[in-house]
């Protein structure tokens, strides 16, 4: 008996390309795109394209005719919003930098489409990330790094659990961007040459404030810029506008560069401070999610990452409290900021990671 996966149907080339890929092994393969944008102008819709938006599907049916696999839209608007949408501005207004990828993976692409595929028979889900998935000697899942570095994927899925693990296929993490894209190709997939979504898909014109004031979660208020010693320097227009590490669009002249080096939503302030003042050896972070093993219990050497875009550094890590770890880098790190995630790695493994407090 074959075994039934759905595979989740963006309307890019990775994904088709999966889909593909799994028929070839023998899998029953049924694509389905999640519509996750919300009651907005078709026009919008159209610009957004993302990975969900309304080209997306004309895509992933073109897709599916080809592949002569049936194809279904499903609807996954009310979790986007609740897990993606909402959290990505209650972030921001916290002080925090959210990574709405993050949460998509986890609540939205794996947490919902998993349910609702099992719901109807399937035994798997499939996405076209570069990252892959292996079952390691201690029984346990694991996601290890595609075979090519450069568009690897794996932080942004460090958060799946065990259950996800079991029921996921990632078949495009063995392959580079450019066989993915000549596999295409020969297929004769009119996706072949598309090129990648970058932005935020629900906010594709980039402009994080204004979607944050119009979503009336909550009120932006001007307030001071200060110093570490706490001496006011001038006003800033709002903490949402802001990250750590942040230079550019401060509209504040001090004689000398200065870089966000806080947020504190409590008393409204923006910490600025020296580029020097960025770096520190230590992380923490909390709402932890451990994959490579069960959870630490003693004090580990891994490799850590606190951004999608960091290269990375050794560090030893440790427990010191109940959803808390501590992440001491051998070199320092650069702009460590609340809300993005802290994600460890052992040999080629994601062993864990958390939300960086």
């Amino acid at each position: 008996m074959k075994k039934k996966v759905i595979v989740g149907l963006s309307g890019g080339v990775d994904s088709s390309v999966a889909a593909w890929l799994l028929k070839q092994e023998g899998y029953e393969v049924i694509g389905v795109t999640m519509q996750i944008w919300q009651d907005e102008e078709e026009t919008v819709q159209e610009e957004n394209g993302g990975c969900c938006g309304l080209s997306a599907v004309d895509d992933a049916r073109r897709v599916a005719q080809i592949l002569d696999i049936p194809y279904y839209v499903m609807n996954f608007k009310k979790e986007f919003k609740e897990n993606v949408m909402d959290y990505f501005t209650r972030e921001y207004l916290c002080g925090r930098t959210p990574n709405p990828c993050i949460a998509c993976n986890r609540y939205v692409k794996w947490e919902a489409l998993l349910q609702r595929s099992l719901a109807i028979g399937a035994d798997y889900i499939a996405t076209g990330h570069y990252a892959r998935v292996e079952q390691l000697p201690n029984g346990r899942y694991a996601i290890r790094n595609s075979v090519t570095a450069a568009k690897d994927q794996t932080y942004a899925l460090y958060n799946l659990t065990q259950e996800q693990l079991a029921h996921t296929l990632m078949p495009v993490g063995a392959y580079t961007k450019d066989e993915i894209r000549q596999m295409a190709e020969q297929i004769g997939l009119p996706v072949a040459h598309k090129k990648d979504s970058q932005e935020i898909c629900f906010i594709p014109d980039k402009d994080y404030g204004k979607y944050i004031r119009e979503s009336g979660m909550g009120e932006i208020q001007e307030g001071n810029f200060v110093d570490t010693e706490g001496k006011v320097l001038g006003r800033h227009k709002g903490i949402i506008h802001y990250t750590i590490g942040q230079r550019k669009g401060l509209n504040i002249s001090l004689g000398h560069p200065a870089f966000v080096q806080e947020i504190r939503p409590q008393t409204n302030e923006v910490v600025l401070g020296s580029n020097e003042e960025l770096f520190t050896h230590t992380v923490r972070a909390s709402h932890l999610n451990f994959m490579a093993v069960e959870d630490i219990t003693k004090e580990v050497e891994a490799f850590g990452k606190i951004r999608y875009n960091h290269k990375g550094g050794t560090c030893l890590v440790k427990r010191i409290g109940d959803d808390l770890l501590e992440c001491r880098f051998d070199e320092p790190v650069r702009a460590v900021t609340p809300g993005q995630a802290l994600v460890l790695y052992q040999q080629d493994h994601v062993l864990g990671g958390g939300t960086i407090v």
